[in-house]
């Protein structure tokens, strides 16, 4: 019997196949789902900020920040058996919740959340197959390791699986 296992925000889980992740509100947070499709172990990071050097004390989560959290899920996927050279990555999130007047840095941070874990994963070496990000909604996503599905969910739009 497969479970879905929940990853709260700034969080990140792993589990292998037949089990699935989900995640619930990614408005400017990013859900960073990586999959080795051999081993069919999957992880899902719910980041909240690019980087983790500009908040002070921010050691305590490392799971919050793309540059640090992407690192960690990709640990502890090869902890479970996982190749990096066999990952590959969805992206979902990353909206523009709010529209304000001027393009303030507030207003810029699903953008800076896309394009920090764009970054990281390239130089991890995991290439991105696909992403739903930016626009100006919330989603919630659930990723199924086994297949590679990540199926997004967004109010008033259809459900879409990339």
């Amino acid at each position: 019997m497969s479970e879905i296992i929940k990853v709260g925000m700034a969080d990140l889980k792993v589990c292998a196949s037949p089990d699935g992740l989900t995640t619930l509100g990614l408005g400017s947070c990013v859900g960073i789902a990586i999959r080795d499709p051999m081993a069919k172990i999957g992880g899902l990071a719910h980041i909240m900020l690019p980087n983790s050097s500009v908040i002070r004390g921010s050691e305590g989560n490392i799971a919050k920040f793309a540059d640090t959290g992407i690192v960690e899920l990709v640990r502890q996927m090869e902890a479970k058996g996982a190749k990096r050279n066999r990952m590959t990555a969805k992206l979902a999130g990353g909206a523009m919740m709010f529209a304000f007047q001027n393009k303030s840095e507030l207003g810029r941070v699903g953008d800076k959340n896309v394009d920090a874990s764009k970054q990281i994963l390239a130089k991890l070496g995991i290439p991105i197959l696909a992403e739903d990000t930016r626009e100006n909604y919330g989603r919630t996503v659930i990723f199924y390791p086994e297949t590679g599905d990540y199926v997004i969910k967004a109010v008033g739009k259809p459900e879409k699986i990339i």
